[in-house]
């Protein structure tokens, strides 16, 4: 991918959020969203934390209910730091390719983990790989969280510090909904993305915002 060329794959269509409108796509108030992929994963999730701890930023991070049965230690530690976790569902399996009851299960697992280890229920989902039909938004519902998808992927992943840079650089807004990953794929340079986002939200005079008011 030529990643100075094709914005669409940094911010979701403006059509596909008016069809989706259920869907959350931004902060709802002038301020940054902070929100994490995949984790926990012992190789990148106290990297994260401490860095949202030096910025005194709090964050959203959409657990994998596999990874939090492997590391329930970091999931306490995410919450003990005044984060919140979402379900990302159990196994992280594209849903658009399996049957509603399929879906059904991998979203309550990961729900009935996650309130097993922090003795909550999570509010809010994001679809793994970012892959949803229109059977997601009625399926979510019956789970009573909230679909959250975002207005600025940063490609952190693919592990280039660059392309985060450029991401950020030509994209982030006052209410952006930015994602990043915490896991083995990005553990290199996560660190130092977060420490690039604060810094071009703070050249811009942007602020960072708590998940109650940018997702109320």
């Amino acid at each position: 991918m030529n990643y100075e060329l094709k914005k669409i794959f940094y911010t979701p269509p403006k059509i596909l959020q008016r069809i989706f409108n259920n869907f959350v796509w931004e902060s709802k108030v002038d301020k940054i969203l902070l929100t994490f992929d995949d984790g926990p994963n012992p190789g990148s999730t106290k990297i994260i934390l401490d860095r949202l701890n030096r910025h005194n930023i709090k964050a959203l991070f959409f657990c994998v209910g596999e990874n939090v049965n492997k590391y329930p230690n970091l999931v306490k530690q995410i919450i003990a730091e005044g984060h919140t976790i979402g379900n990302h569902s159990y196994s992280h399996k594209n849903i658009t390719f399996t049957s509603k009851v399929k879906i059904d299960e991998q979203i309550k697992l990961c729900s009935d983990i996650i309130r097993e280890e922090i003795e909550a229920a999570p509010q809010f989902f994001r679809p793994p790989h970012g892959r949803f039909d229109f059977r997601t938004n009625r399926i979510v519902l019956k789970h009573q969280l909230k679909n959250i998808m975002w207005s600025l992927l940063t490609y952190d992943y693919k592990n280039d510090l660059n392309i985060v840079k450029f991401a950020i650089q030509n994209y982030i807004t006052k209410s952006s909904i930015i994602v990043l990953h915490d896991s083995e794929k990005s553990k290199d340079i996560i660190g130092a993305s977060i420490d690039f986002i604060v810094e071009a939200a703070d050249k811009r005079g942007f602020e960072f915002g708590e998940i109650s008011e940018c997702l109320k």
